[in-house]
């Protein structure tokens, strides 16, 4: 049987999945909905590779957490980038379509809720936008239930036989860990003497920065489009996003810095 790079990628159906709502009456529409269909490829790309990372640090598999860590960053600096060219389309562009919108807002990607909460950015609230009993919100409560990607790398470091407090793998996370002073100990002595942990660190904190830019380059895109105005779906638009900032992923990892 004769496969074409068409039918392998499924092209047709991909490029069928654009509709705008204006009819093509608004030239900028097209993009705004191939940028946002091209995020939530990323986003299952994403947690397609968090799951692996996860599984690479748990059975202490250093290769294979190194080679995904970094292929995660990558990833995630092309989506910043991708807000270059979606900042290429103006207020008055954006403006001239936003009323199709109706209630559709970027707070209801499920996916990107699903990164986050693996990531261990969790908050339980986050299911009460979806149906209950659908896909959407049995998928999130699936990763409210999971191990956070912090507590797969604690679960490696413990593996080494470093002593991380056991409460801190086991707990069942519903929101960012605080800052954990007896971890922190365990931290500065990698720090200084476990040079190959101390690698995976510096990875966890490259990705845990860029997804503070990303975080911070999605906020300053929104306030040169909509300014402070409510944001499509009747969220507080700006307001809400300023607030998501500079909140690390891994806090542990950056109070250290004081001590080494």
């Amino acid at each position: 049987m004769t496969l074409t790079y068409g039918q392998y990628l499924r092209v047709p159906e991909l490029l069928s999945l654009q509709h705008p709502l204006s009819g093509g009456r608004e030239h900028d529409e097209t993009l705004f909905i191939i940028i946002h269909q091209v995020y939530e490829l990323w986003f299952k790309q994403q947690i397609h590779e968090v799951l692996h990372l996860q599984q690479a640090l748990e059975r202490n598999d250093d290769p294979a957490a190194h080679a995904t860590l970094r292929r995660m960053l990558t990833i995630l600096k092309t989506m910043v980038g991708q807000i270059d060219v979606l900042e290429t389309m103006s207020p008055i562009g954006f403006e001239s379509f936003r009323s199709l919108l109706a209630n559709a807002s970027g707070f209801q990607s499920v996916q990107f809720r699903e990164f986050e909460f693996i990531l261990g950015n969790r908050n339980p609230a986050a299911l009460a936008r979806y149906p209950e009993g659908g896909p959407e919100r049995t998928a999130l409560a699936s990763r409210l239930e999971g191990r956070t990607l912090w507590q797969s790398f604690l679960m490696r470091l413990r593996a080494d036989g470093h002593a991380v407090p056991p409460e801190l793998i086991d707990a069942k996370l519903t929101a960012l860990p605080e800052p954990n002073e007896a971890l922190q100990g365990v931290l500065l002595e990698v720090y200084h003497h476990h040079p190959d942990d101390r690698v995976i660190c510096e990875l966890l904190v490259d990705f845990d920065e860029g997804i503070q830019e990303w975080r911070y380059r999605h906020v300053k895109m929104v306030e040169r489009t909509i300014g402070t105005k409510v944001g499509t779906g009747g969220s507080s638009g700006v307001a809400y996003l300023r607030s998501t900032l500079f909140r690390p992923l891994f806090p542990d990892l950056w109070t250290i810095r004081d001590r080494i």
